[in-house]
């Protein structure tokens, strides 16, 4: 008798923001970086992507639902992850006859974020890294986050870095099959939890240039981009990955700020110019800037992945310190925390360089560092195999 049942696992992923960025390709298809790059992993309890993936010899295509809305899944990036997560599961059922042939089945696969998609806030990230490691627990497979990278790797570069919590590299590699571009873990959330973020969400608004547009126009017309990745992040890797084993803020950011600096200074050298910050983006880095300022050393560090979203690492102890300051430059409405905390600036401190966070700044999440995707029994597929309905 034909096995009907419907095969299903279910997984939450973690947004994580790189604070030294990659960006480039020395391999389009395969998604090979020019650059290492290194992130913190954002807390779920604030930013996840929640997927099932199911399949079934009744399922007669693969299908993909995101936030309730049918999606392609034709293209490259997802066919590569399907493609790579099928063949290790054939392996497991070519060595044990007696399991099923999940191999031989089309997947459905139903994610839902709490957050904006496509606006700068690494949704690729938490979504192909949901998609993997809900298929690898379908599909029972005994790989390894960091084996398992070099798949997700395939769908969403910075994704390899969403399956770990803490402190996460992505190592470039020289291979040229991508053999050793993996993600390994730097330290676990555990070894530095006084780790915070604020992130002060600017637009939610589809990006402009796609991260993948923009990092092909770099590759092809900056020349800093060059000089970067030979002679600045493999340095600051170094000297990032010193500042997390030894909890050294004070060069955690300075790194993460300069490394964002640069990022964007190349972006701006690409022809055409991209522009991801605005005016609001420049806003919060002036902030933080005058806050360290008054304070007398580096209290927050801001960086801006490709978009104009601020994040602002700060630690625990400093947390009245930051969010007194931010507070009292955001609009009410937005900072509704802020009557928790003592405003630091004194009485007739300049705020007109940062005017344009009060109408620009339209959500603030507070979040921390966090861990790696978390299996769970919350479906988002019924019994048909269709997303169910919530």
């Amino acid at each position: 008798m034909a096995d009907k049942k419907i095969y299903s696992a279910s997984t939450t992923a973690p947004v994580n923001i790189a604070i030294v960025k990659y960006w480039g390709k020395r391999d389009t298809k395969l998604n090979l970086p020019t650059n290492s790059s290194l992130s913190v992993t954002l807390s779920q309890a604030d930013l996840r992507t929640h997927t099932t993936a199911a399949c079934s010899s009744t399922f007669t295509e693969n299908s993909l639902w995101l936030n309730g809305e049918a999606q392609d899944v034709s293209g490259a990036r997802q066919t590569a992850c399907f493609r790579e997560l099928k063949a290790l599961r054939k392996k497991l059922e070519d060595a044990n006859p007696f399991l099923p042939k999940l191999s031989e089945y089309f997947v459905h696969v139903v994610s839902e974020n709490n957050f904006p998609t496509a606006a700068g806030l690494a949704s690729s990230a938490a979504g192909f890294a949901a998609l993997v490691r809900a298929i690898a627990d379908l599909y029972e497979l005994p790989e390894s986050p960091t084996e398992l990278s070099k798949i997700a790797r395939q769908g969403s570069g910075s994704a390899c870095r969403s399956l770990f919590g803490g402190y996460v590299a992505w190592e470039m590699g020289q291979a040229a099959d991508g053999s050793d571009s993996c993600a390994v873990e730097v330290a676990p959330a555990s070894h530095w939890p006084e780790m915070k973020a604020v992130i002060l969400v600017v637009s939610a608004a589809k990006k402009g240039v796609s991260s993948t547009a923009g990092m092909q126009a770099t590759v092809n017309t900056s020349a800093l981009f060059t000089y970067r990745f030979r002679n600045v992040v493999p340095k600051t890797m170094e000297a990032m990955k010193a500042a997390i084993k030894n909890k050294d803020f004070e060069q955690f950011a300075a790194h993460t700020m300069a490394d964002s600096n640069q990022f964007h200074a190349v972006c701006l050298d690409t022809t055409p110019p991209i522009f991801y910050m605005n005016g609001v983006s420049r806003a919060a880095i002036r902030a933080v800037e005058a806050l360290n300022t008054l304070e007398g050393r580096a209290v927050g560090a801001y960086t801006f992945d490709a978009g104009p979203n601020a994040v602002i690492y700060y630690q625990e102890k400093d947390e009245e310190k930051v969010l007194g300051f931010l507070g009292a430059l955001l609009a009410p409405e937005v900072a509704e925390w802020a009557g928790k905390y003592a405003k630091v600036a004194p009485e007739g401190y300049d705020n007109r360089p940062f005017e344009a966070l009060k109408d620009g700044v339209s959500r603030v999440i507070l979040t921390r560092v966090g861990e790696g995707p978390i299996r769970t029994d919350d479906t988002l597929i019924g019994a048909d195999g269709l997303p169910s309905k919530r």
